[in-house]
């Protein structure tokens, strides 16, 4: 009876398999494609202004207004300096402005096409060994946003601060912005596996933002001709804003599988401002394109960036964390002038 049962089971599991090998015949499935084994090693950055380089100037052409782009793509960004062994290529498909919807495969897309299909477009001829990415302070956050309401601010001193109005809806637009920014990795992870990349072949790494001002700023310079801002918004971008927002893209990384570079503290001391040397922009007005229609309402755009000299020390610091496999670091001051990288407490 014992071996009845056995070769009953036997039947039930092998007949099936035999029928679906004949059911299917040649149309076997086939792995997806590989970059060829001799294909040049690159990085591919995706996200916003932090990444695309607004505020290191030396835009190129195509991204200065040119058919209405204002990607502001400079070859002073951050991924531009990036230094990893065995490198020969970097592709920078960030644009200034850009939200967590600019990176997806779907939807609508208005200036450029998707961010993650221009990595799609170079993922089967390139081996990609990093994607980094900075995103999520233009969906709901809309920290730049935040920043001009600031500057307005200071001109209304009987009023309360930009801070204080945003606060007690900044935890919740923080944490609307978390899924969006998820759903974007998981497409890049998406694009990835389509061209032969398993989640371990490459790094995915997504940034958090430094903050550009600090409330410790020449008081000398707390106007029109610098940086414009009421001391308890400088104290509540650096206390609250900057924060908040840290951990909101940190749980999205988590959610995404993603690695995370906690870039809240990099600019401590070097914030726009401060005296110096600077890492961020100070309020940048680009006169010329306050005469021309299609321009003025971009002539503010590059102010509160980290400017060429931001861009490089932030850079090395993520230079370090891609040789690591660390699932999460943050740059921070190194005392002597820059940036180190600092790992969590084990």
């Amino acid at each position: 009876m014992r071996n009845m049962l056995r070769r009953a089971a036997v039947i039930l599991i092998v007949f099936p398999v035999l029928a679906l090998l004949l059911l299917t015949g040649d149309n076997r499935i086939t792995p997806p494609p590989r970059p060829p084994d001799n294909a040049p090693h690159a990085i591919v950055a995706l996200g916003d202004s932090t990444m695309s380089g607004e505020g290191a100037g030396a835009y190129t052409p195509d991204t200065d207004g040119a058919d209405n782009d204002w990607c502001h793509r400079s070859p002073q960004a951050m991924p531009q300096h990036i230094k990893l062994a065995g490198i020969t290529k970097i592709f920078n498909f960030a644009c200034s402005g850009s939200n967590a919807q600019a990176i997806r495969l779907d939807g609508p897309h208005t200036v450029e096409p998707s961010q993650a299909a221009q990595l799609a477009a170079v993922a089967g001829q390139y081996r990609i060994d990093a994607v980094v990415i900075a995103v999520g302070a233009n969906d709901d956050p809309q920290f730049g946003s935040l920043l001009t309401n600031c500057v307005d601010a200071i001109f209304t001193s009987t009023q309360p601060g930009c801070g204080k109005q945003v606060d007690p809806q900044w935890q919740n637009r923080v944490d609307a912005m978390v899924p969006k920014v998820a759903a974007a990795l998981r497409d890049v992870r998406r694009v990835m596996i389509e061209h032969g990349y398993p989640d371990t072949a490459y790094n995915l790494v997504l940034q958090s933002y430094a903050a550009p001002v600090a409330p410790d700023m020449l008081r000398s310079l707390q106007n029109v001709g610098g940086c414009p801002i009421r001391t308890d918004d400088l104290r509540w971008v650096q206390d609250r804003g900057v924060p908040i927002l840290n951990d909101g893209i940190r749980r999205a990384a988590q959610q995404a599988g993603a690695r995370f570079l906690d870039l809240s503290r990099a600019g401590v001391g070097h914030e726009a401002c401060h005296g110096g040397q600077e890492w961020f922009t100070r309020l940048t007005v680009n006169w010329q394109d306050f005469q021309d229609k299609a321009r003025y309402a971009h002539a503010l755009q590059q102010s509160f960036h980290p400017n060429s000299a931001g861009y490089t020390a932030f850079a090395q610091c993520m230079s370090q964390f891609l040789t690591l496999t660390e699932r999460q670091a943050a740059c921070v001051p190194d005392g002597h002038g820059s940036v180190q990288l600092a790992l969590p407490a084990p």
